[in-house]
C-alpha cells in the first residue's frame, strides 16, 4: 500500500442526498461532528475524513453541506478538491444544489469525478419509467462538463450495494490525476478551513496545500482574514491524522503552529513561508481572468459588485473589466477584482464570483441554455476564474493595460515574468517576489529571470537580494539622472559636480545600489564621471582655473580669517567681488570641497573653525557632562548672534542633544 497521496476527493449534491452517509460508509469516518448536525441530521460545516483506495495509496475526502444557506462553507471546502464524487439521490434526482455544486467545481477547476446515484435500494420499488427517466436528467445536468463521460454508479450507504464499484470508480479517476499533481516547488500557500486548540500542543490549523510544502521547524506568515502573526514556527505536521516528515501540494494538512493563540490564525487566512509577502502584503487587487456563466441572468458590467471567495475567504469586490465594457453570459474577459478587504492570494489559484445581477430579460437570456438557466435559478454562483497576478497597480481600459493582462494570461513563461519584471519598478524583482506575484515556482522563476537577462530584458542589480530591473526602466532611469546633473550643471557653472546623495534624491530617490549600477552604466558609457561621493558631467573641468579660482580662493580667505565671527550671506557678495549667484556657486564648491559649511541660511563658517570648536566642544561636555547657553557662548567667544545658530547646528549634526537649557553629548544619552 502506497502512502498519503497528493489527491482530495470532494463530495458535492444537494443536501440530504446522502453525502455524509456515503463518505462515512467509504471511509468509517463520520464527518457530521457539531452537536447541532447530529440533532438536525443535515451537514453545516465540511467535514474531513480519508479514502484508502486499493492499489493506489490513501486520499483525502471533503464532505461539503448541500444546503444553499451553507454555500459559503462548501465553496471553502471545495477549493482544493481534485476529484469530484457528484452524489445524486435515486428517489429525488438531480436537484438546485445539484446543478449549482456542479458550477462551483468546474469554476474551481476540477477535472475529473463520478456520479454517485445514491439510495439506489429505493429503485426497485420506484419503477423502471423512473430510473429511465432519472438517467435522462442526469444526462442533461452533466451535458457539456467535465462530468459527461463520467460512470454513473447506483450504490446505497445503507445497504452497501455498489460501494465496491464506487471505490473502483474513484481509484480510477484518482489514478488519472497523479500524472499531474500540484507543484511543492512553488511558494508556500495552506489556506485555512479550521482553526482549534488541542490541550498539549496549543494551536492547530488545517487546509488544503494548495502549493509547496510543510514540515516541522519552518517559519511561516499568517496573513489574510486579519491575521497578523509573523514569523511563526510551525512545530510538526499530520497528514490523514499521521505526523509526516513533511506535507506536499495537493494533501490534506495540519500544523501545529507555536507560540499564537487559534484566533489569530482564523478561517479564511492563509499560511505562506515568513517574508514571502513584505513587498506586497495581502492583496487588495487581483489581476484576473474572468468567466460569466452562460446561464447568468443578465450581462456582467464594468464595476459590478460581488462576493468573491478565493481559497477559504470571501470579500466584497468591484470586478473592474479591462477589455470591454461588460461581459456577456458565457464569455470571458481579463478583469481586475479590487478587494474591500485584503486576502491571501496566490496566481494560479481559482476563485468563484456571487451575487445577483438582476432578473432576466428576454433579450438577456441565452437561448440554447434557458433550460439549464432555468434550473439555476436560485444559483448565487456567476462564474469565476483563475488569479493572473496578486497586488498589482490599478489598470484602466487602454491598450497597454489589455496587452499586459494578455501577457500574463498566456502561455509564455518569460512574456509573463517580463511583465511582472515592469511592473515591480524600482524596487525589483527577485525569484521569491516572481513567485509570489506570479504563477511560478521558485526554480521556474529563477530560470525565467536569468533568461530575462540573457536576452538583455532585464538585468540584475542586486546579487545579494537577486533583484532584476526591466532594462527598459533602467535605461530611463539613467536618462533621468544624465538630465538631472545637466540641470545642475547649468545652475551651477564653476562647479558642476553634485553629491550622489543629493543627486538621487532629485531622481526620485531609486534604491541605492539600483542608483549605483545606472551610474556605473552611464560612467561606463562616458556620460558623465564619479568618484567616491560625486558625479560631474563627463564634460566638465574638475578644477577651477583662473578668474574663478581666485574668486573662490578669495571668498574662503573671508571666512577663514573671521574664524567663528563670519559675515552674514548677503555681505558676502561685497567682499568678494562676486555676484549674489555667483557668490552661492562659489560658496557650494568650497563646501564640496570640505572647505566650507552652511550653517545657516544666513551664515557660512570655514570648516577649520567649525572642525576646532567641536574639537573643544566635545572635551568640554566629556569634562563637565552638560553646557548651558553661557557656558556656551564663552566656549566660542561669540555673541547670541552667532551662538544659537551653532549650537543647533550641532543638535542637527548629532553631535549634542538639546535637555531643557542645557546640551548633553548625544552618544551619552544614546547609551
Amino acid at each position: 500500500m502506497t502512502g498519503p497521496l497528493r489527491v482530495v476527493i470532494g463530495t458535492a449534491g444537494h443536501v440530504d442526498h446522502g453525502k455524509t452517509a456515503l463518505v462515512k460508509a467509504l471511509t468509517g469516518i463520520d464527518t457530521d461532528r457539531l452537536p447541532e448536525e447530529k440533532r438536525r441530521g443535515i451537514t453545516l460545516e465540511a467535514g474531513y475524513a480519508h479514502l484508502d483506495l486499493p492499489g493506489v495509496g490513501t486520499a483525502g475526502v471533503v464532505d461539503v453541506p448541500g444546503h444553499e444557506r451553507f454555500l459559503r462553507a462548501m465553496v471553502g471546502a471545495a477549493f482544493g478538491v481534485d476529484v469530484a464524487i457528484l452524489c445524486v439521490a435515486a428517489d429525488e434526482g438531480p436537484m438546485p444544489q445539484t446543478a449549482e455544486h456542479l458550477d462551483v467545481l468546474r469554476l474551481l477547476g476540477v477535472r475529473a469525478g463520478v456520479v454517485a446515484l445514491t439510495k439506489s435500494d429505493l429503485l426497485p420499488a420506484l419503477g423502471p419509467d423512473h430510473r429511465e427517466l432519472l438517467l435522462l436528467e442526469l444526462k442533461d445536468l452533466l451535458s457539456g462538463s467535465f462530468l459527461e463521460e463520467a460512470p454513473v454508479v447506483e450504490c446505497s450507504a445503507r445497504t452497501g450495494q455498489g460501494l465496491p464499484e464506487l471505490v473502483r470508480s474513484v481509484a480510477q479517476a484518482v489514478r488519472a490525476q497523479l500524472d499531474s499533481p500540484r507543484s511543492d516547488q512553488g511558494p508556500l500557500f495552506l489556506p485555512l478551513d479550521r482553526s482549534f486548540g488541542v490541550k498539549g500542543f496549543g494551536t492547530v490549523v488545517t487546509g488544503t496545500l494548495f502549493s509547496g510544502a510543510l514540515q516541522a521547524g519552518d517559519e511561516v506568515d499568517v496573513v489574510g482574514a486579519g491575521a497578523k502573526a509573523r514569523s511563526v514556527r510551525v512545530r510538526g505536521v499530520q497528514v490523514h491524522g499521521q505526523t509526516v516528515p513533511r506535507a506536499q501540494a495537493g494533501q490534506r494538512t495540519a500544523a501545529n503552529l507555536a507560540g499564537i493563540e487559534v484566533a489569530e490564525a482564523p478561517r479564511g487566512s492563509a499560511l505562506v513561508t515568513a517574508g514571502t509577502l513584505e513587498a506586497t502584503g495581502p492583496a487588495h487587487v487581483l489581476d484576473v481572468e474572468l468567466e460569466l456563466l452562460p446561464w447568468a441572468a443578465r450581462p456582467l458590467k464594468d464595476r459590478t459588485r460581488l462576493l468573491a471567495h478565493i481559497g477559504t475567504a470571501q470579500a466584497q469586490a468591484v470586478v473592474a473589466l479591462i477589455d470591454r465594457a461588460q461581459l456577456l453570459p458565457g464569455e470571458r474577459a481579463l478583469a481586475q477584482l479590487r478587494l474591500g478587504t485584503p486576502v491571501a492570494a496566490l496566481a494560479g489559484l481559482r476563485f468563484l464570483l456571487r451575487g445577483e445581477l438582476g432578473k432576466p430579460t428576454e433579450a438577456s437570456a441565452p437561448a440554447p441554455g434557458r433550460l439549464a438557466a432555468a434550473a439555476r435559478a436560485h444559483a448565487s454562483t456567476l462564474g469565476g476564474g483563475r488569479i493572473l497576478s496578486v497586488a498589482p497597480r490599478r489598470r484602466r481600459r487602454r491598450d497597454a493595460d489589455v496587452q499586459a493582462l494578455q501577457a500574463l494570461a498566456g502561455d509564455d513563461p518569460f512574456a509573463q515574468a517580463e511583465e511582472l519584471v515592469l511592473e515591480s519598478g524600482h524596487l525589483g524583482c527577485s525569484p521569491g517576489r516572481l513567485a509570489a506575484r506570479g504563477a511560478f515556482t521558485l526554480k521556474s522563476a529563477d530560470r525565467a529571470l536569468e533568461r530575462l537577462a540573457q536576452l538583455g530584458r532585464a538585468l540584475l542589480f542586486d546579487r545579494e537580494a537577486r533583484l532584476y530591473v526591466h532594462a527598459g526602466l533602467l535605461r530611463k532611469l539613467e536618462l533621468r539622472l544624465a538630465a538631472r546633473l545637466a540641470d545642475h550643471a547649468k545652475d551651477s557653472p564653476i562647479d558642476p559636480s553634485i553629491a550622489k546623495e543629493e543627486l538621487r534624491q532629485r531622481s526620485g530617490s531609486p534604491p541605492p545600489r539600483l542608483f549605483a549600477r545606472a551610474l556605473a552604466q552611464l560612467a561606463e558609457a562616458g556620460e558623465l564621471r564619479q568618484d567616491a561621493e560625486r558625479v560631474r558631467p563627463a564634460t566638465a573641468a574638475a578644477p577651477l582655473t583662473g578668474p574663478d579660482a581666485d574668486a573662490q580662493e578669495k571668498l574662503a580667505s573671508v571666512l577663514e580669517s573671521a574664524g567663528l565671527a563670519p559675515p552674514r550671506a548677503d555681505e558676502l557678495p561685497g567682499l568678494a567681488a562676486q555676484t549674489p549667484q555667483r557668490t552661492q556657486q562659489l560658496l557650494k564648491s568650497l563646501a564640496a570641497k570640505g572647505r566650507a559649511v552652511k550653517v545657516s541660511e544666513e551664515l557660512w563658517f570655514a570648516s577649520a573653525a567649525l572642525q576646532d570648536l567641536r574639537t573643544r566642544l566635545v572635551a568640554h561636555l566629556q569634562q563637565h557632562g552638560s553646557v548651558d547657553a553661557q557656558g556656551f557662548k564663552e566656549l566660542t567667544g561669540q555673541s547670541r548672534k552667532f551662538t544659537i545658530p551653532l549650537a543647533e547646528w550641532f543638535d542637527k549634526e548629532r553631535v549634542t542633544l538639546r535637555v531643557g537649557d542645557k546640551r548633553i553629548l548625544r552618544k551619552e544619552r544614546e547609551r
